[in-house]
């Protein structure tokens, strides 16, 4: 929360200067870019390894497990970061994610085999899960209530732009030229992440409270009074240390298993929404459409409409709300996946789609507008949202966990389903499951817009009395 003034004796919340929470978040998120960077590389990869005359020849079942390994590393990853930070702070353990994500690229470079890829995928998977976990968590921590949403969605922002970026260079460079460059986007993070200050919400909970003023005063500028917001994390930090936390303690009130349920609900529908078997498979998508575009620019329009649609997300979510466009979201994604699906099914059913061969690009350039303004960024804010501080790391943990679980699950399984379905009946089942996502967000989902911590748990466990901040 901001600190506050008074005004005939009503209190005001003051707001503080952006400057340093954007410099800082920024920086956390070219993190977030690695990611992007790391999940996108199969993309232009996989399509050359399948090749005959290629130095590496790999089958589509091979292929499948170089997908789905980054997931499987990502699970190992997510569960024990949050307690990694809570130990050594936010701010180290962050700097200490760049060493999976370099050593994975270094391997990549000097590879001669299949079974060094595969390490170097589950090695960066292990870097990718516990940034999804520490990175909202740090965003989350610097920002004040007012610009908490904008600078949450960041995250999927600077992710998308790892992707374009793999999308781009991977139809321009070789294999190695791109392993080189995204292992530039680490460097630059350390770089830069180096001369950020340290979360105030960590130094207060270790007791380091004159630390947290001085950095305070770096977040929110010198004219800014932190002594309410200070008292705040104080309280909830006393509150925290005087419970010893456990995974019990996610279910024990009806708050928590509350928060859960939004949190591990918003994980699961994003990626059973079908996102990352889309971004792993785009140039094998447009291929199998016969799209009149050459597959690698398809991907790129694709992705570029999702790294733009991120950053309008990240300007409107403070002001739309997180409720709204989660339900905007995944009901039109339904709708982009009935289209997507109708064509394929045409397709394979024999049927002249030739009149529809604008089909596929405009369905899959809607789907990731969609996706990019909900299920994209929100559910990511809403895990980093919604638990109090002794509970967060572990419900983080779990909710990223579940989520690359998932992960690899549908990437694993995508090749068969499509082989089983079809791809127009793999991508029908998706939008179904998109119509009960919407239905789940109206019904279960609180808004967490313009609210403070207090305000999101006393809402939570039912205490309405608690007066709302103004949005």
């Amino acid at each position: 929360m901001e600190g506050t003034g008074m005004i005939d004796g009503a209190a005001v919340r003051q707001d503080g200067r952006k400057l340093w929470q954007y410099l800082a978040s920024i920086s956390a998120c070219l993190l977030a870019t690695g990611v992007g960077t790391a999940l996108a590389w199969t993309a232009p990869v996989l399509p050359t390894l399948y090749q005959p005359d290629n130095w590496l020849v790999i089958t589509q079942e091979q292929g499948s497990w170089v997908s789905s390994l980054l997931a499987l590393g990502a699970m190992l990853g997510a569960l024990p970061s949050g307690k990694m930070a809570d130990k050594l702070g936010r701010k180290k353990s962050l700097m200490l994610l760049a060493a999976p994500f370099l050593l994975s690229w270094l391997i990549i470079i000097v590879a001669s085999d299949l079974w060094l890829i595969n390490v170097a995928r589950f090695i960066v998977g292990i870097g990718v899960g516990a940034a999804c976990v520490l990175v909202p968590t740090y965003v989350s921590e610097v920002a004040e209530t007012s610009s908490r949403g904008t600078l949450g969605a960041l995250f999927q922002l600077f992710l998308t732009v790892g992707i374009v970026a793999v999308y781009v260079l991977g139809s321009l460079v070789g294999y190695t030229s791109l392993a080189i460059i995204c292992a530039l986007v680490e460097v630059a993070f350390l770089g830069t992440f180096f001369f950020m200050p340290e979360s105030p919400h960590w130094l207060v909970s270790e007791r380091r409270k004159p630390e947290a003023t001085l950095v305070m005063e770096v977040l929110r500028g010198d004219i800014y009074d932190p002594s309410e917001e200070l008292a705040s994390m104080q309280r909830a930090a006393e509150d925290a240390a005087s419970k010893k936390a456990s995974f019990f303690d996610l279910v024990r009130t009806v708050g928590a298993r509350k928060a859960l349920m939004s949190s591990c609900g918003g994980m699961i529908f994003q990626q059973l929404s079908g996102i990352n078997a889309v971004i792993f498979n785009t140039f094998t998508i447009f291929q199998a459409a016969g799209s009149s575009l050459p597959s690698d620019i398809a991907a790129i329009i694709v992705s570029m409409v999702q790294m733009i649609m991120s950053g309008v997300a990240a300007l409107i979510v403070d002001r739309a709300g997180r409720k709204p466009l989660l339900m905007l979201s995944s009901g039109f994604m339904a709708l982009c996946l009935i289209a997507l699906g109708y064509y394929f099914k045409q397709k394979d059913d024999g049927n002249d789609v030739s009149a529809l061969g604008w089909l596929p690009l405009t369905s899959l350039t809607l789907f990731m507008i969609a996706f990019s303004i909900g299920l994209g960024p929100v559910p990511w804010m809403l895990t980093s949202e919604l638990f109090p501080a002794e509970t967060k790391a572990n419900a983080s943990g779990v909710a990223v966990t579940l989520n690359w679980f998932l992960v690899f699950l549908v990437t694993k399984t995508f090749p068969m389903m499509t082989e089983q379905m079809g791809i127009g009946g793999t991508f029908w089942l998706f939008a179904a499951i998109m119509v009960i996502a919407t239905v789940f967000t109206f019904f279960v989902v609180p808004e967490t817009k313009g609210k403070t911590m207090e305000e999101i748990q006393a809402e939570l466990n039912g205490k309405t009395r608690l007066a709302k901040s103004p949005a």
